[in-house]
């Protein structure tokens, strides 16, 4: 598979002009993407002197591109063509609708050729539960912590509490939350 991946806010932080902080897993993730045999290019807004420092940003890293903002390899990206729209199977960039999952999902979906409509219906089941699974999944996890934390702050119990009980008070909100009553 032939992926596109920005750099600012998708590999690393949003410091743009300057090079924010790996987000973490980031480079891990990619280069374990390019061991499973997939084509990356980079696929960033940078140019001139910009895109070269990302590029050895990422060199220093360890992770060399197929291409970079091109279909191709080549060196014209150092010579500010203009960029184009790519042919690739998938992109990741934090501006995807829906923002950037963790990389440890992206890699989960890519290496499973799983959709966000297939991430959520897993989550469902983790949800309702599954008998066949032997430990809980990704959303029963973070709904379990919710309860947790909810139960160590006294903002009720971590199970039975009524879903009806606290509607319309603040006690059942999320706290500083405009949008109404949250309950786990």
């Amino acid at each position: 598979m032939t992926i596109a991946i920005d750099f600012d806010g998708t590999i690393v932080e949003h410091r743009y002009p300057s090079i924010g902080k790996e987000i973490p897993y980031a480079i891990e993730t990619l280069k374990k993407l390019q061991a499973d045999r997939h084509q990356l290019i980079l696929w960033t807004a940078r140019e001139g002197q910009l895109l070269v420092d990302a590029v050895e940003f990422c060199r220093a890293h360890g992770l060399e591109f197929y291409a970079i903002n091109s279909d191709v390899p080549s060196d014209s990206w150092k010579d500010n063509a203009p960029s184009r729209k790519l042919k690739v199977d998938m992109f990741i960039d934090d501006r995807n609708l829906g923002g950037l999952p963790d990389w440890s999902v992206i890699y989960e979906m890519i290496s499973q050729n799983l959709t966000y409509g297939d991430i959520l219906r897993r989550g469902i089941v983790d949800l309702i539960g599954d008998d066949e699974e032997d430990e809980p999944g990704f959303f029963a996890r973070i709904i379990e912590r919710c309860r947790s934390s909810r139960a160590k702050f006294g903002r009720g119990s971590s199970r039975g509490s009524s879903r009806g009980s606290s509607r319309g008070s603040s006690r059942g909100s999320l706290r500083g939350s405009s949008r109404g009553s949250h309950h786990w």
